[in-house]
């Protein structure tokens, strides 16, 4: 079932255009760079503009996020300096514009770097701000991934039928974006995907697929997974593999699966058959 985010208060500059704005952050949000690779993916099935950068001489630890320098084709030395980007994005089956920010989770000055952030989002017409993360999770990598919605927005809460968020304790960017983008008085939420804890290295393309299957379900728009979908394929496959090589490993796998399968699974149920076979006819009926 598609579900549009809340529309804009009448009036709002830019309120024909809804904007909506997805973020990911690398770092302490990003479990196997799981929601990071969602928002490169976005950015190239969807052509995405590149318009601005945030100077990361105000926010970035330099030891721990070096820049990079490389040879042109032309023979030309380049640094490239580890930032914020934001690209804008018209998806072909909506009118709505989608802002996309992909970031590193900053070291200094969160609270000016979520302002920033919030600035470009209202130039930009935005009214709802969609962050994306990974966790690690005691999940088997044999069954699909979870992913969890939330949102401290009532009107969101009521729309999408999602739960508040009742996390305590330290938070990340993520957290404090969520923060500053209420009491700016932009909608809300947050998607997280949950990764298997033992196997944790990036990539983790299964994660990343889930997560673009869930934001499709929120925007109405279907998104091309290309070879991701192999990948995710081929990282199980491969886990499979490596799980069969050691026994303990294996037992433990088969206690997550005992234990996953005694719980009603949110993927098998009827909203979300649904949502997966609405998913399914917008590919087919794209591909033909």
């Amino acid at each position: 079932m598609t579900h549009d985010l809340p529309q804009p208060d009448p009036g709002t500059p830019d309120s024909a255009d809804d904007a909506i704005l997805i973020a990911a952050f690398e770092g302490w949000n990003d479990a196997g760079s799981a929601a990071s690779a969602a928002l490169a993916h976005l950015v190239a099935v969807w052509g995405a503009d590149l318009i601005d950068e945030l100077d990361p001489e105000d926010y970035l630890d330099f030891q721990e996020h070096r820049p990079v320098v490389a040879t042109l084709p032309d023979g030309q030395r380049e640094l490239t300096w580890p930032t914020t980007r934001v690209f804008v994005a018209g998806p072909p089956a909506t009118t709505r514009r989608v802002v996309l920010v992909h970031g590193i989770e900053p070291a200094l000055r969160w609270r000016s770097y979520c302002a920033e952030i919030i600035s470009i989002a209202r130039t930009l017409g935005v009214r709802t701000i969609v962050t994306v993360g990974a966790l690690l999770a005691d999940v088997p990598h044999t069954r699909p991934i979870p992913v969890t919605v939330t949102s401290d927005d009532p009107a969101v809460q009521h729309l999408l039928d999602v739960e508040a968020n009742t996390y305590e304790g330290p938070t990340g960017i993520v957290g404090v974006l969520h923060d500053a983008a209420e009491k700016a008085g932009f909608h809300s939420l947050s998607v997280w995907a949950a990764v298997p804890h033992y196997v944790a290295h990036p990539p983790s393309p299964k994660a990343t697929a889930a997560i673009l299957s869930r934001l499709e379900s929120f925007l109405g728009e279907t998104i091309e997974l290309g070879a991701l979908a192999e990948d995710a394929l081929a990282w199980q496959h491969g886990v499979d593999q490596l799980t069969s090589e050691d026994p303990e490993i294996a037992e433990y796998v088969q206690q997550l699966e005992e234990a996953k399968d005694t719980v009603e699974l949110p993927e098998a149920s009827g909203e979300a058959i649904a949502r997966e076979f609405e998913q399914y006819l917008r590919r087919r009926d794209k591909g033909s």
